[in-house]
């Protein structure tokens, strides 16, 4: 097998010395050409000329945000034509960020080595996992998400921390409980923005914020995984949860749901739910925040998100 590791050398939970380690026994195991992502939008472009080259696989080492360019590298058309699954070349994810929702919501340690571990049995024994994403399109772009996307007061959450992380300080995940409640306080919660409309869906008015996911859980806090839409997975469509009051009566109740590992969806009285849909469209009355798998990407005033059944095969 040719793969080529993307190496993220700024990623938050490995050093030289154990991502050097991590190479050598991938190394042992693949043909294996190693690239260093140097700027944004580079793993992306990097995965595209693997696929290009007839790479087996494309093997990551780093954060969400890697996986996310370099997933979206894999996807990009080929000559105008898309490719299905058995066509592009596998993924493989060893966690080097600080939350690895993707990596760990395919069950895969969050420890770089013990998940290195992992992925030589799998590579060993072959064993690969197709699974779905997720699209967002808007003002005629596109981008695939892994694990999740958000319109709203999420998405600011996710810009003020990857502020803070612009000043030269780590996205802890008490960052981001912490930034998340100063946010809380001084967020609008009076005059909601959005309306969700789709393909056989009653349209909803009046959405503070929404979570798209396309697996769950959506995140984590520590080890501890928070799931707002406890029924998505990567074998189904996308699903929703969006609020349409933002007030301590709605959100206290929400949070204890949300933090509490359970098979049934929320409940309360001014919540929007979605399951397993194929498409849907978010449309603001003003410009709102929009985040995809943690990549805070600017202020939109409508976004159309579609699954994309069997997109990828992962060796995990």
């Amino acid at each position: 097998m040719r793969a080529m590791l993307l190496v993220n050398p700024k990623a938050t939970t490995t050093n030289q010395r154990t991502r050097d380690v991590l190479i050598r026994a991938l190394g042992a195991a693949v043909d294996l050409t190693v690239e260093e992502t140097g700027y944004r939008g580079h793993a992306a472009s990097l995965a595209g000329t693997a696929r290009a080259k007839g790479f087996d696989a494309v093997a990551i080492l780093g954060g969400d945000g890697t996986v996310n360019e370099a997933v979206n590298g894999l996807l990009n058309t080929v000559n105008g034509e898309a490719r299905d699954a058995e066509h592009r070349p596998a993924l493989i994810v060893i966690p080097g960020g600080s939350a690895n929702v993707f990596a760990r919501a395919l069950g895969l340690p969050n420890d770089p080595v013990e998940a290195t571990g992992a992925v030589l049995e799998a590579l060993r024994e072959d064993r690969r996992r197709t699974v779905s994403l997720g699209q967002a399109i808007w003002d005629g772009e596109s981008r695939y998400f892994t694990f999740c996307s958000g319109m709203g007061y999420d998405a600011e959450v996710v810009r003020a921390v990857e502020g803070l992380r612009g000043t030269g300080r780590k996205a802890t995940p008490a960052r981001y409980v912490n930034t998340a409640l100063r946010h809380y306080l001084t967020t609008d919660k009076r005059t909601p923005a959005m309306m969700l409309t789709g393909p056989g869906i009653p349209s909803v008015a009046g959405v503070f914020m929404a979570i798209i996911s396309n697996t769950s859980p959506w995140t984590y806090v520590g080890a501890h995984p928070v799931e707002p839409t406890p029924w998505a997975s990567f074998d189904t469509g996308l699903d929703l949860l969006g609020l349409q009051r933002m007030g301590l009566p709605s959100m206290l109740p929400l949070i204890r749901q949300i933090l509490t590992e359970r098979d049934s969806l929320p409940s309360g009285r001014h919540l929007v739910q979605l399951h397993d849909e194929a498409e849907f469209t978010l449309t603001a009355e003003r410009p709102v925040a929009f985040q995809l798998d943690g990549d805070y990407l600017g202020e939109r005033e409508s976004v159309t998100f579609r699954s994309t059944p069997n997109a990828l095969q992962v060796l995990v």
